[in-house]
């Protein structure tokens, strides 16, 4: 199955150097481009892409408002207390420790990607994100997630609350996940069959209605679930 990909950058060579990378990859498209927040916006309706390349800074609507609406769930969903729709954002940044990259991912973004990533980690990203099995993992994510998560605000009640949803094994699993653990390593860590990992992420994603384990990891944190530690 091809991995359709649309890419959002006010910048011409970045797009277009993306895009290149990217139709050299077996099983990955790029079916559009973007020029701004407004234009991704359009071109993710029009095209429906399985992954968004999310630039952070763009004119007009920048790229955190552009992700919260593009992830945002539709209203049939819910009604029926699903998760919010199937595409998947990755966010394009310049700094590995830039200050907008939390609020994206608070926003619906699936995990973010330096733009000066070699062939191989934007290919990689790619296929991460699309599949939503993983917390994407250039080395410093667990820690950029746990350094914005100590200047957030105290957990809030409502999300809080909607924790006491979970089982005794699913809040360990949750707490797992946010720790950036595969679904093998906490298999490991349980004693338990990987496909049983699986199946509690998956009941923890619908329960909480998260889209995939980047959420889950940033949903763990602003609760209060996890307390963040130096990595």
């Amino acid at each position: 199955m091809t991995i359709r990909v649309l890419i959002a950058d006010d910048q011409v060579m970045v797009r277009q150097g993306f895009t290149v990378l990217l139709n050299a990859e077996p099983g990955i498209e790029v079916v559009g481009q973007a020029v701004d927040g407004l234009d991704a916006l359009a071109k993710a309706d029009e095209l429906d892409p399985d992954v968004v390349l999310m630039d952070i800074r763009m004119p007009g609507l920048g790229g955190i408002e552009a992700t919260r609406r593009i992830t945002a769930p539709s209203p049939e969903l819910s009604e029926q207390g699903g998760p919010p729709a199937t595409v998947k954002v990755l966010v394009l940044t310049t700094f590995d420790l830039d200050e907008y990259v939390y609020e994206a991912l608070r926003a619906g973004a699936s995990g973010f990607l330096l733009k000066d990533a070699s062939a191989a980690e934007l290919a990689q990203a790619v296929r991460v994100v699309a599949g939503g099995d993983a917390l994407l993992a250039p080395n410093i994510t667990k820690r950029l997630i746990a350094e914005f998560s100590r200047m957030a605000a105290a957990p809030r009640a409502p999300l809080k609350d909607r924790i006491g949803g979970l089982t005794e094994r699913e809040t360990e699993v949750l707490s797992l996940i946010a720790q950036g653990l595969s679904n093998a390593e906490i298999a490991a860590r349980l004693v338990v069959a990987e496909q049983t990992v699986k199946t509690h992420v998956s009941r923890i994603l619908v329960k909480l209605g998260l889209r995939d384990r980047t959420q889950a990891a940033v949903f763990a944190y602003e609760t209060g679930l996890i307390r963040p530690t130096g990595y």
